[in-house]
């Protein structure tokens, strides 16, 4: 497709306003490593909570969540819908901890809690592990969805969409981010993301006025389900339809036990980057960058409502035209650029490819930002050289981003699809959330505790992969059965099963943490007191937290006014009107009940 004078000017017009923002934060972001990565701690809620949101919409959730309703339908959206718990504990049971705790990186978490050789080599195991692979994964899978984008908007071949990905736009981003550090990568991601939801917002709106509008729509779906026959469900619905049976693989329906494992057990077992059980990673960083333990625990909670409720239903709306529009596609994921570049006006071409771009950048600015902080803070300033002044890890962390920008490239070259590289992310960290939530939790967990689990995971799921490969080669059937979906649900229990078996018995069978290291963290800390009941008392006269019960109720009101919201605008938008109204009553009164039970501004002083 042919790019007019205006269409690039809107592209350059785009690339130069966050070239300028990085410089402008340059000297603000160069004058210590925290002002690089958590920018001075002087942030407010509503810009690092948009800078979540900005990151988690990458190139390819747009695509991705098109595939999913093009095969699961609506409900296929669970797969991360089912998230929404950890993230909503992230923000009332673990916000505070991580602010108190006065890190840059939650890799340093591990010399915090933990003690010795086992604590280093965690430190230091998990800098290089998700600095350095699973960081570039990511951003390979990422880049890999720009391709995609690029290649369908511009008519060009796949290898020169890849050329301009990772010859241009990566080190771009990476200039901009090594010049602002965090402060650039914030104020980039609010324009950047003000600028993609009147993207999709638009993009969605001319998809559907190509169909007719929501009415016809509707019938269109209703059309091309009785065209499947008997077998397909209702695209539309929220939920998968449970009158199918537990591994039905029927059109347009999630199979039960896949939804099943998504919601009881995906959201606290698996580690998957912006939504580890317990937080961490970027959405650490970012609570690290607030101002104060409300604005970190009020960041979350914006990141989660924008995130789960507000952003979806442009990508879904768009999903359902593609099915309308493009019945049959081989590559699902292709068919929200379809509508985006065939459905819209060819005048906003320059600003949908910009739009994308940005929603590519953000992601990688994150990324980069946030895996940098790792390979310098937790591994290069720990361990190689201690002793460097501020300058100096300064310059450190930008040649790290520069580097991270040729290995991620590198990936992204080899690596196969999307799905190839998310599923690998997931596997990789399934059965180990357990760990991760129990260390704030309880005294006994110690360093081998997560070291076990990784490792459990990480030998699981390459022994999984190894039998499956044998028995495809020797012509034996397969260890598990059905689609991928249902394959996937089987092979993570299995995986979280183990891990979690591993880990457990790793820590009871191993030494506690010694009595200095846990009160010194508890002083520090202040976590709930139930579980540190022996270290409370070796602690003597501190203050005793008891807001467990306070902050488990503010998360189940939390996880249900997202839901309300979520599902409340999914009703309205299908013609609903009777349950929409309803929802969004029970979502204003779980809101009012929390904002009841949150304590005031003066209380917030006093912690």
């Amino acid at each position: 497709m042919h790019l007019t004078l205006a269409d690039w000017a809107a592209i350059v017009g785009y690339l130069l306003i966050t070239l300028v923002l990085g410089l402008y934060f340059r000297r603000r972001s160069g004058q210590s490593t925290e002002d690089y990565f958590v920018s001075g701690r002087n942030v407010s809620w509503w810009l690092a909570g948009t800078s979540m949101v900005a990151t988690t919409f990458a190139a390819d959730t747009p695509l991705a969540v098109t595939g999913l309703v093009y095969v699961n339908g609506v409900a296929g959206n669970w797969l991360w819908w089912s998230f929404l718990p950890s993230g909503m504990m992230t923000v009332f049971l673990f916000a505070r901890l991580w602010r108190r705790s006065g890190l840059i990186t939650d890799v340093q978490f591990a010399e915090m809690r933990y003690s010795g050789k086992p604590a280093a080599f965690l430190r230091g195991f998990r800098a290089v592990y998700l600095g350095l692979l699973m960081n570039c994964l990511i951003l390979g899978w990422v880049t890999k969805a720009m391709v995609n984008i690029i290649s369908t908007a511009m008519g060009v071949s796949d290898a020169k969409a890849l050329a301009i990905c990772v010859f241009f736009l990566m080190p771009f981003t990476g200039i901009y981010v090594s010049l602002g550090g965090l402060w650039g990568v914030l104020w980039t991601d609010l324009f950047q993301f003000v600028l993609k939801m009147t993207i999709v917002i638009s993009v969605a709106w001319y998809g559907v006025h190509a169909v007719g509008g929501m009415p016809q729509l509707l019938a269109g779906l209703a059309a091309r389900r009785a065209a499947a026959g008997p077998g397909a469900s209702d695209i539309t619905a929220l939920l998968p339809d449970f009158s199918r049976g537990f591994a039905s693989e029927a059109l347009w329906t999630l199979p039960v036990i896949t939804f099943v494992v998504h919601l009881t057990v995906q959201w606290w077992a698996f580690w998957y980057p912006g939504a580890e059980p317990g937080g961490g990673g970027y959405i650490a960083q970012r609570i690290f960058s607030a101002k104060d333990e409300r604005n970190g625990l009020l960041s979350v909670l914006w990141f989660n409502l924008a995130h789960y409720a507000l952003r979806p239903w442009p990508w879904i709306l768009t999903a359902l035209v593609a099915v309308v529009l493009y019945p049959g596609l081989a590559q699902p994921e292709r068919g929200y650029m379809l509508v985006a570049t065939r459905q819209t006006p060819h005048a906003l071409l320059g600003i949908l490819l910009a739009g994308f771009m940005a929603a590519f950048m953000s992601t990688v600015a994150t990324q980069l930002n946030w895996g940098s902080s790792y390979l310098v803070e937790d591994f290069y300033r720990r361990f190689l050289k201690k002793n460097g002044s501020e300058a100096h890890y300064v310059n450190a962390s930008r040649l790290a981003t520069v580097f991270l920008v040729i290995a991620a490239a590198l990936v992204a070259l080899q690596l196969g699809s999307v799905s190839a590289g998310w599923k690998i992310v997931l596997e990789l960290g399934a059965g180990t959330g357990g760990v991760y939530l129990l260390r704030w939790y309880w005294w006994r967990v110690n360093a081998w505790s997560e070291i076990s689990a990784m490792m459990a995971a990480l030998v699981t799921t390459l022994a999984l992969h190894s039998t499956a490969l044998w028995m495809a080669i020797a012509g034996r059937a397969q260890p598990f059965s059905g689609s991928d979906s249902v394959i996937f649900a089987k092979t993570t229990l299995c995986t979280t099963g183990v891990t979690t078996l591993v880990w457990v018995t790793v820590t009871l069978l191993t030494p506690a943490e010694p009595g200095d290291t846990l009160v010194k963290f508890y002083r520090k800390v202040r976590p709930q007191i139930t579980g540190w009941h022996a270290v409370a008392k070796l602690a003597g006269d501190e203050p005793v937290t008891r807001d467990l019960g306070k902050n488990l109720l503010c998360w189940i009101l939390g996880c249900v006014l997202i839901y309300s919201s979520l599902f409340c605008i999914g009703e309205l938008c299908f013609g609903r009107y009777k349950v929409g109204f309803v929802l969004a009553i029970v979502a204003i009164a779980c809101g009012v009940a929390i904002s009841r039970l949150m304590p005031k501004p003066a209380e917030w002083q006093a912690n």
